[in-house]
């Protein structure tokens, strides 16, 4: 699985993620970036040490299946997904944690060839009330097949530190 990727969006962040805080996710902002190609071997191998089921490690016996051949493991594409995440979207210099994600769904298989990108939104953006040098921003994120369909979507949530000297502001947001 190739790891190189890029801003497929015509307009990105104002400022690079070496320098993008809570202040630079402007709720209503969509970004694409990609493209990571599933292969076979990526597929089978991941399976083959995280979740070893035969839809995931057994082409003969996943063309039997519910799908009709092998898909890739949920849990693969999440980790795709992270991938592209972490290389464009949330801040090297900001980004405290995540307390979690919501509504994770698979809405369809990922197939050995598929190439997967990403696609998120900046849904809310929130100053915290109990501590004024960060945030709170909800992101919503799609991962989608070549043909622009979704095979993944969820609602990433991350705590970022708003930009250096801005803290003291604590007007809500």
């Amino acid at each position: 699985m190739g790891t190189v990727t890029t801003t497929l969006s015509e307009s990105d962040f104002a400022v690079p993620i070496e320098d993008r805080w809570f202040e630079d996710y402007v709720p209503g902002a969509v970004y694409e970036y990609g493209s990571i190609t599933m292969t076979e071997e990526d597929i089978l191998r991941f399976a083959g040490e995280f979740d070893p089921q035969s839809i995931h490690t057994d082409p003969q016996a996943a063309r039997q299946g519910p799908f009709g051949g092998l898909i890739a493991s949920g849990w693969h594409t999440c980790g795709v997904m992270m991938r592209l995440y972490a290389d464009h979207y949330v801040s090297k210099v900001a980004s405290l944690a995540s307390p979690g994600i919501d509504e994770l769904r698979w809405v369809r298989p990922v197939r050995p060839g598929d190439t997967l990108s990403l696609r998120t939104t900046v849904r809310e953006a929130r100053r915290s009330r109990s501590r004024p040098d960060r945030g709170v921003v909800h992101t919503g994120v799609e991962v989608l097949a070549q043909d622009g369909e979704p095979v993944l979507t969820m609602t990433a949530v991350n705590i970022l530190l708003r930009r250096p000297g801005t803290a003291q502001d604590t007007t809500p947001r």
